[in-house]
């Protein structure tokens, strides 16, 4: 059978966009370009030995709301008393050397072993927010379909009732914090836990200090560190250019952008942002050309390689969405799941099953919150061309289980009945009985 491009690049968009934080920069900025429409995924013969290959949908749907820690056997408290106080937390963020991440991190909550994003520190490393009150935060782990925690995730969420047990945005109750602590979101670097157990509405909300330290095995990053150089003038102007994106204010973004590399032309974060506003306003020829500025102030910067990928893949450019990919897991083979999930999606259109089936193990072995079902599929169609179709099955399984409302499951339900089918035709015929 001809292969084609069977898994849609704007799939491969979507799961950038997650890794860069984007719908937006990569701490909340600016949003992720429009992308094209989803190509149509060819008709695949019938045959019991090569089962059906659903349509890929644009974005992977939300997984399922987590399970969320026992509310039972804590003294009453404000929330069992008929009313709920929002609990208010700040602190600061600092790396082990003991200066403040040169760009703003995203905060967030983990209960259950479930992450939750709260806020973000600002350029100091400082941040103070209510906890649960922003339901709709955008960050790294939450913008892939809304993420866990995304509108449509949220149905079964203690955090997010009120004293009658209707839905509100008032925010966490007391008994919720039994087993939950905060953490900052660096990749390349390991977040000390800050605990909130027993944490009550009137305590003093300064939790400490969370300090990051750098993975040994780690070099690329979604910071760079030329920023800590960056001179005043340019870094003011820097945050004036976020700020006007974040509002679609994309000609002030620009000016901003611009002046402050033309202050500082080392400053990396500065040209990404520039490119990601570029693609914003439909100049691709000068996105890339500030993302390859990006990268030459600061090779290890990993956003700039993932939309030279998203751009490469609008373009069908297998290749060198293989290529850019791989350099971003030679730099950090261990927090970007989504790098391998797209490098599995290019080595898939290249013909190289083995390299994709490989990727697509690592995306799913990274990917503990199960973010991208997709890497499920994938491996699922690879695994039935090698006529593994009881392998092949249990992922497709996965895939609805981790998508259930995804927008081809029903496609994929009838692909699973085919290759339940293609392990029958395999399974050896009964012997006939005696006589």
């Amino acid at each position: 059978m001809k292969r084609s491009s069977v898994i849609s690049f704007l799939a491969a968009l979507a799961m950038v966009a997650t890794l860069t934080g984007q719908q937006g920069s990569s701490q909340g900025g600016t949003s992720t370009p429009t992308t094209p429409t989803t190509p149509t995924t060819p008709t695949t013969p019938t045959t019991p030995t090569t089962p059906t290959t659903p349509t890929v949908p644009t974005s992977p749907t939300t997984p399922q709301s987590p399970q969320w820690p026992s509310t039972t056997s804590r003294q009453p408290d404000s929330t069992s008393m008929g009313y709920e106080r929002p609990i208010y937390v700040s602190g600061k963020v600092m790396l082990q050397d003991g200066t403040p991440p040169p760009e703003s991190l995203v905060i967030e909550l983990i209960c259950g072993g479930s992450p939750r994003p709260q806020g973000y520190t600002d350029s100091k490393g400082r941040f103070s927010f209510q906890l649960g009150a922003n339901q709709h935060m955008i960050a790294d782990a939450s913008s892939s379909g809304g993420g866990p925690f995304g509108s449509s995730g949220m149905g079964n969420d203690p955090w997010n009732r009120s004293s009658s047990g209707s839905t509100s945005r008032i925010g966490i109750d007391e008994r919720s914090l039994a087993g939950c602590e905060l953490r900052a979101v660096l990749p390349g670097y390991r977040s000390e836990p800050v605990s909130l157990a027993g944490r009550r509405f009137m305590d003093n909300p300064d939790v400490g200090t969370i300090i990051l330290r750098p993975l040994s095995n780690a070099e690329g990053s979604t910071i760079s560190m030329t920023s800590l150089m960056a001179p005043k003038d340019a870094r003011k102007a820097y945050d004036k250019g976020r700020e006007a994106a974040k509002k679609k204010k994309w000609e002030d973004a620009r000016a901003q952008l611009q002046k402050s590399v033309e202050l500082y032309p080392q400053y990396a974060a500065a040209w990404y942002e520039l490119g990601v506003v570029h693609e914003q306003t439909k100049n691709p020829a000068e996105a890339r050309k500030a993302y390859e500025q990006s990268l030459a102030a600061d090779a290890k910067y990993v956003n700039p390689y993932m939309r030279l990928a998203a751009m490469a893949a609008m373009e069908r450019k297998w290749q060198e969405v293989a290529d850019t990919t791989e350099r971003v897991l030679k730099l950090n083979p261990v927090d970007f799941p989504n790098a391998y999930f797209i490098n599995a999606v290019a080595n898939y259109n290249l013909q190289r099953s083995d390299a994709a089936e490989k990727s697509a193990r690592e995306a799913i072995k990274l990917d503990t919150q199960h973010r991208i079902p997709r890497a499920n599929h994938l491996l699922g169609i690879l695994l039935a061309d090698k006529q593994d179709f009881t392998g092949a099955r249990e992922q497709m399984s996965n895939y609805l289980k981790f998508a259930p409302n995804a927008p081809d499951a029903d496609a994929v339900k009838q692909g699973l009945a085919k290759i339940d089918q293609a392990i029958a035709a395999q399974s050896p015929a009964p012997a006939a009985p005696r006589p």
